[in-house]
């Protein structure tokens, strides 16, 4: 196939077409579509380790909590079809909520204990949508590889987790974050901020910074590395965290003493638009 020029296809049955002849192995990643560099660095990781490349595009409406939010999610088809090209895809799925989950679908997929904390606990509902569609996308693709990246580190867990008691037989790749000069984290949802909200933004990487750098300097209390975070969160006016986690990073429970790796996360608002990024820590 031509890298510089993905075939776009549109229902179940143009996709399974297109890979009865496609070279194995086959790369996936999954998007909401709004692709931007964190997008094309998957993609292009994918490139290198796959015969075939398959980009999926689809704002997925059950793990919306908020229908406002579904709405006014961007959709750039043309855009992101083009950065597909330019970093390599083969094939990009593009289907409509009836391709997903057609006229009578009554099945839900749910993981348990990952999904109860952070976002699980935020977003009722979010991970039981994530993990559904993904879930039917890997059905549809039988991909060697599928690839996502670390700034969502509790979905990289999920889904991991998913595959494995599924014996689905894809293997999760993790990819690290990507970042923009100033240290916020690439995600579509940024294009939401205001001018005034963006430039106050990246106090999400700060706090994640302070608490690393606590950390380093040999603070083991999980509550003080909290409280290290909340600190540089609260000097920015803009900010209304609605979480703040020094975390098992296989668990996803809060730890009291750090004694080993841990994973430092936050959601924190903006005005309409919910951020979130991480921090792990060896």
């Amino acid at each position: 196939m031509d890298a510089t020029a993905p075939r776009v296809v549109r229902t179940r049955a143009e996709l399974r077409a297109a890979l009865a002849g496609a070279p194995r192995p086959l790369g996936l990643v999954t998007t909401l579509g709004a692709l931007h560099g964190g997008h094309a660095s998957l993609i292009a990781r994918a490139r290198t380790e796959n015969a075939t490349v398959l980009v999926t595009i689809f704002v997925n409406p059950t793990q919306f909590n908020e229908p406002a939010d579904y709405e006014r999610y961007p959709r750039t088809e043309d855009a992101d079809v083009e950065l597909c090209a330019g970093s390599g895809a083969d094939l990009v799925f593009i289907p409509t909520v009836d391709q997903i989950y057609p006229s009578g679908s009554d099945t839900v997929v749910r993981v348990g204990a990952l999904t109860k904390p952070l976002e699980g606990a935020s977003r009722p509902g979010h991970f039981d949508g994530v993990t559904t569609v993904v879930a039917i996308l890997f059905g549809l693709a039988r991909a060697d590889r599928a690839y996502f990246g670390q700034k969502d580190a509790q979905q990289l867990l999920v889904i991991r987790r998913m595959a494995e008691d599924l014996a689905i037989g894809t293997d999760v790749v993790a990819c690290p974050t990507l970042r923009e000069p100033d240290g916020l984290a690439m995600s579509s949802r940024n294009a939401l901020l205001t001018p005034e909200e963006r430039a106050a933004a990246p106090v999400l990487r700060r706090a994640l910074l302070a608490a690393r750098d606590m950390y380093a300097a040999g603070e083991r209390d999980g509550d003080a590395l909290r409280d290290a975070m909340r600190t540089v969160l609260a000097s920015e006016p803009l900010s209304n965290p609605e979480y703040v986690s020094c975390a098992d990073p296989a668990t996803l429970l809060e730890l009291v003493h750090v004694g080993g790796p841990a994973l430092l996360s936050m959601a924190v608002r903006f005005g309409a638009v919910r951020l979130i990024d991480n921090e792990p820590m060896a």
